[in-house]
């Protein structure tokens, strides 16, 4: 698989302090990386070198095959920013905001006014094309601004905490058209406070802290990483007082049981694949299972483990 990015041994520093300190990353082509930190970890200097917005000290970026350093502009080209703090015209309408950006790419005439409406109506903004920015609501503004840095169709979309400060809607929204737009060939990275986001569209996770990448793979591959089990929570219907623990013990794959009012916790060896036997024993007992539940560990708890502290902290 093509590499869309590609970082080796990066380093920026400020004051003498490193911001980024001697990181080596690849981005494969139709990925959506989803990159994590607390504040101060790197991520928005990261993101500001491959975007050109700031030079690197030390190491080597290119995007799409091509070096920053040689080839900035053409790099500008292929990628598509989706800024923190919203950044569009607020006298400008909708369609003129669009426009406005996407001929910084080099659109003109018929193409740019066709990619800009396309943009609209992919964000759910065609019926606003003619309408003021300060008019709308947060999460449509948020929308107008993935609408801007869409327009030109860029292979790299880079979006820094896009559903900051929006309703449940605007923010679904965002994320089925991040899911829309990686299938349509464009390759993302995403960095988010809100671990369920990252959770529910990356395909790939890299966590920073201090600098530099501390941990990185698929959410199952990051779980991992602190436990190697899972827990399977189940509610009987006639309470836990019938049931002899002690056999479900027994069971190939069970590391521990837990009781605790009416439900039972049995803590599973990861890919045990005991789960039949499990309900088997339920079921031979002549015990129904009003409630079952598979419990894993999330990111918030991954990322707790390795950093020390919560990602909003």
């Amino acid at each position: 698989m093509d590499k869309i990015v590609k970082i080796e041994n990066l380093v920026k520093k400020y004051n003498g302090i490193p911001a980024v300190d001697n990181i080596s990353m690849d981005i494969d082509e139709g990925e959506i990386m989803g990159l994590l930190g607390p504040n101060g970890a790197g991520k928005s200097t990261t993101i500001n070198i491959i975007t050109g917005l700031i030079s690197m000290d030390k190491g080597n970026v290119s995007v799409c095959n091509l070096d920053i350093k040689k080839h900035g502009n053409e790099v500008k080209k292929s990628i598509g920013v989706v800024p923190q703090e919203i950044a569009i015209y607020e006298d400008l309408t909708a369609l003129e905001n669009v426009m406005f950006f996407a001929s910084l790419y080099g659109l003109s005439g018929k193409p740019l006014k066709q990619r800009a409406e396309e943009a609209l109506e992919f964000t759910g903004l065609k019926d606003k094309a003619k309408s003021l920015p300060k008019e709308f609501s947060g999460g449509m503004k948020r929308r107008l601004n993935i609408a801007c840095a869409i327009a030109h169709r860029p292979r790299l979309i880079i979006m820094d905490e896009p559903t900051v400060g929006i309703d449940p809607q605007s923010r679904n929204h965002i994320l089925q058209s991040v899911k829309m737009l990686n299938e349509m060939g464009s390759t993302i990275i995403y960095t988010s406070h809100y671990m369920e986001e990252v959770e529910e569209i990356c395909t790939d996770i890299a966590i920073m802290d201090h600098g530099k990448i501390i941990a990185r793979g698929s959410k199952e591959e990051l779980t991992g990483m602190i436990s190697d089990t899972d827990t399977l929570c189940i509610v009987p219907e006639c309470g836990i007082c019938k049931i002899d623990v002690d056999k479900i013990k027994q069971i190939n794959g069970v590391v521990a049981i837990e009781t605790e009012d009416n439900a039972i916790r049995i803590t599973n060896t990861r890919n045990a694949n005991n789960l039949d036997r499990i309900i088997s024993f339920f079921m031979s007992n002549g015990i129904i299972i009003k409630n079952l539940e598979i419990r894993r560990p999330d990111l918030e708890t991954v990322f707790l483990a390795i950093t020390g502290r919560k990602l909003r902290d």
